[in-house]
This record gives C-alpha cells, sequence and structure tokens, in this order.
C-alpha cells in the first residue's frame, strides 16, 4: 500500500509542477507583454508620435470644419435660390394673371372697335348706294328730259316745217336779229 500511496503523491504533484509559469528574469509572460507596451509606449512617446497623431487628427478636424462649413453656406445657397425661385414663381402668376387681363381687355377693345368699323362700313355703305341711287335717278331724269326735249324738237322742226315756209322762215330770222340787237 505504501506503493500506492507514493503513486498517488506523485499524481498530486505532478499537476502542481505543470501548473506553474516559466519565468525569464523574474518575469512571467504577463510581465514581459507589460514590459513590452511600456518599452512601445516610451519610444512613441520619445518619437513624438502623439504630437504627430494630434497633428493628423488636428487636421482632420478642420478639413471637417471647412466641409461643414462649405455644406453650411451651400445650404443657405441654396435656401436663397429657393426663394428667389419661388418670388419668381409668384411674379410669374402675377404677370399671367396681368397678361391675361390685358388681353381680355384688348379683345373687348377690338370686338368694340370691330363693331363700330362694321356699323361706320354699313353707314358707307348704305350712303354710297344712296348717293348712287340718287345719282342714277338723276341720269335717268336727265336722260328722259334729253330724250323728251329732243322728240319736242324733232316735233317742233315737224311742225314747223310743215306750217311754215322759206318766207316765213325768213321772217323769224329776222324778228330773232331784231330781238338779239334790242338786248
Amino acid at each position: 500500500m505504501s506503493s500506492a500511496l507514493l503513486i498517488a503523491a506523485a499524481v498530486q504533484a505532478a499537476p502542481a509542477s505543470v501548473d506553474a509559469e516559466p519565468t525569464a528574469f523574474w518575469l512571467n509572460p504577463g510581465g514581459w507583454v507589460a514590459l513590452a507596451m511600456i518599452i512601445v509606449l516610451a519610444l512613441l512617446a520619445w518619437k513624438k508620435v502623439h504630437h504627430a497623431i494630434g497633428r493628423a487628427l488636428d487636421s482632420k478636424i478642420e478639413l471637417i470644419r471647412n466641409q461643414l462649413a462649405e455644406a453650411e453656406s451651400l445650404r443657405k445657397e441654396a435656401e436663397a435660390l429657393k426663394a428667389e425661385y419661388a418670388a419668381k414663381a409668384a411674379s410669374s402668376d402675377k404677370d399671367r394673371q396681368a397678361l391675361l387681363e390685358r388681353a381680355r381687355h384688348e379683345a373687348h377693345e377690338i370686338v368694340a372697335k370691330a363693331r363700330t368699323d362694321a356699323e361706320a362700313l354699313v353707314a358707307r355703305r348704305t350712303r354710297m348706294a344712296e348717293d348712287k341711287i340718287a345719282a342714277e335717278e338723276r341720269s335717268a331724269i336727265e336722260q328722259l328730259r334729253a330724250t323728251a326735249a329732243n322728240a319736242a324738237t324733232r316735233a317742233a322742226a315737224r311742225l314747223i316745217a310743215d306750217r311754215h315756209d322759206a318766207a316765213t322762215d325768213a321772217r323769224l330770222v329776222d324778228q330773232a336779229i331784231k330781238d338779239i340787237a334790242a338786248r
């Protein structure tokens, strides 16, 4: 049984020695990691990497600020353009209304002028027709008078020729000459 105890003691002792971490220069692996981190951080500080990182971050911050300022100015410009186009749209609506009203007014004026021109044209044409009818009446009357005078002259000539002879004609001519001389 003593050999069994020895084996049991060896089995129990073996895990204790297996659990022990190796050390080098009195530092376990966690200590070496910490020492490496301290050395890396000291090198970064000695080379002033934190200043370079700060400058890089500052330049990035400045770039972002510039982009934000540009975006703000673009937004303001867009709002100004929007307001300008809204004003133009309202103005164009007013202009359209004014143009329609002016067109209606001009259309009414054109219709009224056309109506008065048509009435004047009808009156002028009526007057011209009446004048033409009156001229035709005068022409017909003059033609009738001329025809009547011509017929009367022929009838008188025939009567004179039938009732008067050459001696009577000579006496009538002498009488007409005396009458003319007396005047």
